[in-house]
């Protein structure tokens, strides 16, 4: 495993809550390569900051994106997290003469 990736564990759990919705924190934290208590305060941070909804279904909570927030960085804030959840997420592979803007991001209705 490499020492460094390109994207934060904060990304990483977006992505995998963007796969499903409905993942055990056990699962992203296996996923991410963190312990469940890391992946359970980056859902936290998450939620608090507005990016994540959780709801209760049962014993397991059922998490909604909110993809049109902006990316947290100065360098990054005119793009949205939808951006890059559409890039990781999109259904069928874009035309190679694909323009940018023909890519749709990905809703918290599509996820569910």
């Amino acid at each position: 495993m490499p020492d460094w990736t390109f994207l934060t564990n904060h990304a990483h759990v977006l992505l995998c809550i963007a796969r499903d919705p409905g993942v055990r924190i056990r699962d992203v934290a296996t996923r991410v390569g963190i312990t469940e208590r890391a992946a359970q305060r980056i859902l936290a941070e998450l939620t608090t900051a507005g990016y994540l909804t959780a709801v209760r279904e049962g014993r397991r909570n059922r998490y909604q994106l909110n993809p049109s927030l902006p990316l947290r960085h100065p360098l990054e804030r005119d793009h949205q997290i939808g951006e890059i959840l559409a890039v990781f997420h999109a259904t069928e592979a874009p035309a190679p003469n694909a323009k940018p803007e023909t890519l749709t991001a990905p809703t918290a209705d599509a996820h569910q």
